[in-house]
């Protein structure tokens, strides 16, 4: 066996069988197949020569240093692992997240935020870029660095105009975008923020989120253009002067689901670090982006973080999130850690529109379906796998205040999740107060509005820890959550003070992780 010893293999094969019996580890939701993902930012996500491509930020082992690992696939179910995209170099801590963009020649690029070499001997840190063409397996830097970074301050860099310095953000870049003879890339502001605009006497332009705008013609020279866009702030729910924007990603949206015309609404998904993932739906005037539209993915904590998409050859955009309520200490404890939610569609009706993508059938098997009617209270179902499976049902609210499941319960430690939308205060609701024994055990409320005599469409996914509801292609809620018996707590129920639920459907879910 060449350069492979017998014992290497036998622990490859226990630490396969490790994972595979652990139950926090999900079946359908990408798990990092191996290391440590946390951070675990999905990133470098683009669709080329006929693959989705998806990058995940991970510290390796082996060098102590943040990575890239690369995984591609044809159906967004079952992934193919590739040789990491991006590693140390120069002695450094690796780096952290970015974008991918593909050329009109197949060439894609990927950008990402650098580290400074360890030993701060080669001044290298900032904004860089490498790219690769088919089948994209190996990565090659791009030198001289993009954006270079400050030595004072990690993740910014200052310019020098009219003899003013401005203070500018050098840290995860967007994806790129072609516009007239440039190429665009935003990147972050959270270090600006961070060292300029916490304190209460700082400088009003450097408090809340933005990002910078920077442009190239050859994409190895770039140049500063300005902010890119500035928060209104026109209502109270939009971003206030705590929260940050980093890991942008700025695609143009479709007009509807499974594809369509891409129009002239763009979606800048982002994140503050503070209050997870969000988003602004806008317009791209010139070189400044003017936000509309705001809205949220997280709205009790920030477990919902660091948005990535993609657009595929239909013209779906398609992005991932990555679900960092994990265990405490859960790399030492369980010898792996990162989990994304599942990969969603978003397009444009009136509003933000999201549902889990259509590639998810394929895994669905073993149907049930329950006759249930109108519920007064709680309806036990005997659904056959309460750890792994999709339930759907379309229920007619009538005059109930409320309407759900309760997923994930046990009769003996009384632990349960509810998911449930409360017709009253028109929010979509994942209770995960009773749930387990560890973990962030909250109420998380997310707005959903719906007229008079709409009909609610619940869409939900159980993957052993991790628990998904969508509700009317509006608004979706992601978590997981930590039974103190997992085997046992496998219960379903319907809940309701009067709704109709018809009939509901479930199916058994084929894991598609490798283990």
């Amino acid at each position: 066996m060449a350069d492979i010893s017998a014992n290497t293999i036998v622990s490859v094969r226990h630490y396969r069988n490790k994972l595979l019996a652990d139950w926090h580890r999900p079946g359908y939701h990408f798990a990092i197949p191996d290391g440590n993902g946390t951070p675990g930012d999905p990133n470098g996500a683009f669709y080329a020569d006929g693959r989705y491509h998806l990058m995940y930020l991970y510290a390796n082992e082996e060098t102590g240093a943040f990575h890239w690992g690369h995984i591609s696939s044809i159906d967004l179910l079952h992934w193919r692992n590739h040789p990491d995209a991006l590693t140390a170099e120069d002695g450094d801590h690796g780096c952290f997240s970015g974008g991918a963009f593909v050329d009109d020649d197949s060439t894609a690029y990927l950008t990402f935020w650098k580290y400074d070499s360890k030993d701060r001997s080669l001044d290298n840190g900032g904004i860089a870029l490498a790219f690769s063409r088919p089948p994209y397996d190996h990565w090659e830097r791009i030198y001289p660095i993009a954006v270079k970074g400050s030595h004072k301050y990690w993740g910014t860099t200052d310019i020098v105009t009219n003899g003013i310095v401005e203070h500018i953000g050098c840290a995860d870049p967007s994806n790129i975008w072609k516009q007239d003879d440039y190429y665009y890339m935003q990147t972050g502001n959270k270090p600006v923020l961070d060292n300029y605009g916490r304190e209460p006497d700082s400088e009003e332009n450097y408090k809340g989120d933005w990002t910078e705008l920077f442009r190239s013609k050859d994409l190895v020279n770039w140049e500063f253009v300005h902010r890119f866009y500035h928060n209104p702030h026109p209502c109270a729910d939009w971003p206030d002067a705590s929260e940050d924007d980093m890991c942008p990603s700025f695609l143009r949206l479709p007009d509807r689901r499974s594809g369509g015309h891409l129009t002239d609404k763009w979606l800048q998904l982002f994140i503050s670090h503070n209050k997870g993932a969000q988003y602004y739906i806008g317009a791209l005037q010139g070189e400044t982006f003017i936000p509309k539209e705001h809205g949220r993915f997280s709205w009790a904590d920030n477990t919902c973080f660091a948005p990535e998409a993609l657009i595929d050859n239909k013209n779906r955009q398609i992005g991932w999130f990555w679900l960092q309520d994990n265990p405490e200490d859960d790399y030492n404890r369980f010898a792996w850690s990162g989990v994304y939610g599942l990969p969603r569609e978003f397009w444009y009706d009136g509003g933000l529109r999201m549902a889990p993508i259509d590639e998810l059938t394929r895994l669905q098997y073993n149907p049930q379906t329950f006759s249930v009617g109108r519920c007064h209270g709680t309806l036990p179902l005997s659904v056959k796998n309460g750890l792994s499976f999709r339930l759907q049902a379309k229920i007619n609210p009538l005059k109930a205040r409320y309407a759900g499941f309760i997923v994930r319960s046990d009769n003996i430690t009384a632990q349960y999740t509810s998911l449930y939308v409360d017709i009253i205060r028109s929010e979509l609701v994942m209770d995960t107060t009773h749930s387990g024994c560890e973990g962030r055990m909250l109420r998380e409320a997310a707005p959903l509005s719906f007229d008079d005599g709409e009909m609610l469409f619940i869409d939900i996914f159980v993957d052993n820890a991790v628990i998904e509801i969508f509700a009317n292609e509006r608004q979706a809620i992601c978590r997981r959550v930590y039974p103190s018996s997992p085997d046992t707590a496998a219960g379903v129920s319907v809940i309701s003070d009067g709704a109709d639920f018809g009939t509901v459907n479930v199916w058994e879910m084929m894991p598609s992780n490798p283990y």
